[in-house]
C-alpha cells in the first residue's frame, strides 16, 4: 500500500464510531407524538371508512379485469366484423347530422311553408333509426344502406323543399 492509503485508514480507524446529533431531537419527537395522537382520535372513523372503501374499490377493479380478460376473446371477436362494417354506417350517419344541422342553420331566419314538417323530419329520423338497427344485425346488406341513404335525401329534400323561396316555387 502506498503512504497514502496508509494514512487514510489511520484516520478512518481514530473516527468515532457513533454520530452525535448536532441537537437535542427528543423534544420534537414528543410534540410529533402528542400531535398524532390528538389527530388520530378525531380521523380514526374517517380513515377505516376510506380504508374501506379503497379496499372495495380495488376488489371490484379486479373483478372487472378479471371478467373482462376471459370474456374479451368471445365477446370482441364475434363484434370486430360488425364494428369494422357499422364503421361506415356510423361516418355516413354523423356526416347526414351534420348536413341537417347545417341546413337547419342557414335556413333560421327563413320562415317555413307548413307547419308539420318537423313532424315529418321526426317520421322520417324514426325510420332511419330502424334500418340503423337492423344494420347493427346485417352491416353489409346493401339494400338496407341504400334504403338508408335514401331515407337521408329525403330529410335534405324535406328541409330545402318547406324552407325553399317563393320565387323559387310554381
Amino acid at each position: 500500500m502506498s503512504d497514502f492509503d496508509d494514512k487514510l485508514a489511520q484516520h478512518i480507524s481514530e473516527l468515532s464510531k457513533e454520530k452525535q446529533p448536532e441537537r437535542d431531537l427528543w423534544r420534537g419527537i414528543e410534540l410529533g407524538i402528542a400531535s398524532a395522537q390528538d389527530n388520530s382520535s378525531n380521523e380514526d372513523a374517517i380513515s377505516t371508512t376510506v380504508t374501506s372503501r379503497h379496499w372495495i374499490a380495488i376488489a371490484a377493479s379486479v373483478c372487472f379485469v378479471t371478467v373482462l380478460w376471459f370474456a374479451a376473446p368471445f365477446a370482441f371477436k364475434a363484434d370486430e366484423s360488425r364494428s369494422d362494417g357499422y364503421a361506415m354506417i356510423d361516418a355516413m350517419s354523423m356526416q347526414q347530422q351534420q348536413q341537417v344541422n347545417s341546413l337547419l342553420a342557414s335556413y333560421q331566419s327563413t320562415t317555413a311553408l307548413t307547419e308539420d314538417w318537423q313532424e315529418q323530419l321526426k317520421e322520417l329520423d324514426d325510420a332511419a333509426d330502424v334500418i340503423k338497427a337492423a344494420l347493427k344485425d346485417d352491416p353489409d346488406n346493401s339494400a338496407l344502406i341504400k334504403m338508408l341513404h335514401h331515407v337521408y335525401q329525403q330529410q335534405i329534400a324535406l328541409i330545402e323543399r318547406v324552407h325553399a323561396p317563393k320565387w323559387q316555387q310554381i
